[in-house]
């Protein structure tokens, strides 16, 4: 069945604007792909425009020739925007391919392991950054049933923090971690901010509470950093989002340096690449927790598959605490229940978007070029707030 036509929709939030695919089959099947492209939408959307020879008049069932049509035939490396432009579609081909089958996806990629998949929320602490109000941000988490949160308590750190930062971003563990618990798993985000002594330092002053993970200590490409960080602390460590492609897992893979493996299904390359880069992980015993920032269709399909994965640990949210409207871009939305996702029912993802309320929600544009407002996290040190008060 070949694929007929295409169409490119963005919805946009104060700090994140989500691109969805839309792909139809000469049959009238649509498949649906998603994802988050930090500052750069109007190239992913231009993108599109420039491989349409890639995407329409093949076989939907054709996986692996979709992957070499994008990395190989375009001859140069491909980086952020190919692997996530080739996510999409490769996403949308597999929702059709489990519509065409009447089969949810992960039936037709090894079948589960399990009926449902623990989460761990994010973009929950949007007030001030105190330990007051982090501990009170993660109350409410923690009432909503979550059995783990992610944070990151550093400002605008680079490098290394000023003592007084330091010790501030200390109190802020320490004030979130009183206030749950040690039943709540705690995850601490660095994004990749810090030399490999400051994250030493950071990581010997939390040891005591024994967080779930440390999250790119350092740059995540400096595998050396990691590796020294690594060898100085006994805690976990994660990265892989911002790996684009599994040579880079590779890399990463025999250096022993990290114990749980991040990769982003949206952005390197889709839901069988990521397969591949998990299974290579579980041949050195690392465990997988998927990179999850998006909106329905990314979720979804990282539960598709996650509940294949032998080595899968716990799956990342935002929805519910940061720009909880964009739940409504599609249905049935797969709600977090006493601290897990259940397992997706239906052909394909088995959920449908609302284009209309995408099209609603259109993103900021100047001068008929998409805005990426982000959040310059490096210099703006309010930057956790995500201006959520433009949503109110």
């Amino acid at each position: 069945m070949k694929i007929k036509d295409y169409q490119v929709l963005v919805l946009g939030t104060p700090w994140r604007n989500l691109t969805y695919i839309i792909i139809e089959l000469e049959d009238g099947t649509f498949g649906y792909g998603e994802a988050r492209m930090l500052g750069k939408t109007q190239t992913l959307v231009t993108y599109f425009a420039d491989v349409r020879r890639h995407i329409v008049g093949h076989d939907v069932h054709d996986i692996e020739a979709l992957y070499r049509r994008f990395t190989l035939l375009d001859y140069a490396c491909p980086g952020e925007v190919v692997m996530t432009g080739l996510a999409m579609v490769e996403m949308a081909c597999w929702d059709c391919i489990g519509k065409l089958a009447n089969r949810p996806v992960y039936q037709l990629i090894g079948g589960k392991v399990r009926d449902k998949v623990p989460a761990y929320a994010n973009g929950w602490y949007t007030g001030d950054r105190t330990p007051e109000s982090f501990a009170a941000c993660a109350k409410k988490v923690q009432a909503k049933g979550y059995r783990g949160l992610k944070f990151d308590p550093f400002g605008s750190g680079d490098f290394e923090l000023t003592r007084e930062e330091f010790n501030k971003s200390i109190a802020i563990i320490e004030a979130v971690h009183a206030a749950v618990g040690d039943t709540m798993g705690l995850h601490i985000e660095m994004h990749g901010r810090f030399a490999p002594h400051q994250a030493i330092q950071i990581a010997k002053a939390i040891e005591h509470i024994q967080p779930v993970w440390i999250e790119e200590p350092c740059r995540p490409t400096d595998l050396g950093a990691i590796t020294k960080v690594a060898q100085h602390t006994s805690l976990p460590i994660a990265t892989g989002e911002r790996l684009y492609n599994s040579h880079q897992f590779r890399d990463l893979f025999p250096l022993r340096c990290v114990d749980i493996v991040q990769p982003d299904l949206t952005q390197c390359g889709g839901l069988l690449e990521t397969k591949k880069i998990a299974a290579t992980a579980e041949t050195y015993n690392l465990m997988v927790a998927p990179h999850n920032v998006g909106g329905i269709i990314s979720t979804v399909a990282m539960l598709h598959l996650m509940v294949t994965l032998r080595n899968g640990k716990i799956l990342e949210h935002f929805n519910d605490f940061s720009d909880e409207f964009v739940k409504k871009a599609g249905s049935p939305y797969p709600e977090v229940i006493d601290g897990y996702f259940q397992l997706p029912t239906g052909p394909g993802w088995g959920v449908t978007l609302d284009l209309d309320f995408i099209r609603r929600h259109p993103p900021q544009t100047a001068n008929g070029v998409i805005l990426d407002p982000g959040l310059n996290m490096f210099a703006n040190t309010a930057w956790n707030k995500r201006s959520q008060h433009l949503n109110k």
